[in-house]
């Protein structure tokens, strides 16, 4: 049985929990969440992650995709450094998984998971180019470019956030952590602030907007995408700092691409899994249109 027409799952490794989905048609069938035991030997981490799979698991799965908030070795499956887990600095991932279940298995870092979900199952189907924006506890992307999820060669591709802006880099002023890093505040109460009409959150908004505006004349001077597609926590702010965004944007001596441009909200709160699983359609350069 092809992937593209059978039951693939798709894990989520978040900082503590790993979410396990079974997914069809692009459908989410049933899905389980558990802790990860982060600060434990790389090998228990591991466990715990197989006794997720282990719970929703059967025999009409025909591939696994995982996305990781790390560097990743497409190629090879292998996970390096990832954040908030110490012990894994070098995990072969795919061979472990692939050797347990005997189904292909594809990894890939969790912002470019987010661009393929987006792809296969949310804003993007009727995209051949665009950017998938995670604006959260920090500012990364996923690229697709002619139908195709581009990761680049060390998978390092659509890491904006790490582009050197005034003293520091993008994600610190493009993030959730402008509001620490520039206000000593949380970005939380800021929220919940604006949400009140508070004069002062949504003077922050604004100042947020600018900085992000600059973070996407960038990004549209590197790839002039269709649209951009943003997630994260941060994004849900969005009304807040839509029109200080759009007027950086404008700025943009390059007129025709601001003029185009559309930025979508992704609403789907299943993505990380369904565009896990997406790695494996994907894998194959198969893009579904439902």
């Amino acid at each position: 049985m092809e992937v593209e027409h059978g039951t693939v799952l798709g894990i989520d490794l978040g900082g503590t929990k790993v979410m396990v989905g079974r997914v069809q048609a692009g459908r989410l069938l049933d899905s389980c969440k558990l802790p990860v035991p982060v600060t434990e030997d790389a090998e228990v981490v591991v466990e715990a992650i197989c006794s997720a799979i282990d719970s929703i698991f059967d025999r009409e799965v025909t591939a696994i995709g995982v996305g990781v908030p790390s560097i990743v070795d497409v190629a090879q499956g292998i996970v390096y450094d990832v954040q908030n887990i110490p012990s894994w600095k070098e995990i072969h991932l795919k061979k472990i998984l692939e050797e347990k279940y005997t189904v292909p298995v594809y990894l890939n870092n969790d912002a470019n998971c987010f661009a393929v979900g987006e792809k296969y199952f949310g804003k993007g189907r009727d995209h051949s180019n665009f950017v998938a924006l995670i604006v959260g506890t920090g500012m990364a992307a996923g690229i697709i470019i002619n139908d195709k999820l581009y990761s680049g060669v060390t998978c390092g591709a659509g890491e904006f956030g790490m582009l050197p802006y005034l003293d520091h880099y993008y994600e610190y002023y493009s993030s959730g952590q402008f509001f620490a890093n520039i206000h000593g505040t949380e970005g939380t109460s800021v929220y919940e602030k604006a949400q009140s009409d508070d004069s002062a959150a949504l003077a922050l908004y604004a100042e947020f907007g600018t900085h992000l505006g600059n973070a996407i004349i960038a990004i549209l001077y590197a790839l002039d995408p269709d649209v951009i597609i943003m997630g994260g926590s941060v994004s849900k702010a969005y009304p807040y700092f839509e029109e200080s965004l759009w007027q950086q944007i404008r700025t943009m001596v390059y007129r025709p691409a601001p003029d185009r441009l559309k930025i979508e909200i992704s609403e789907d709160p299943n993505i990380p899994v369904l565009g896990a699983a997406a790695l494996c359609f994907d894998a194959q350069n198969i893009f579904q249109n439902n």
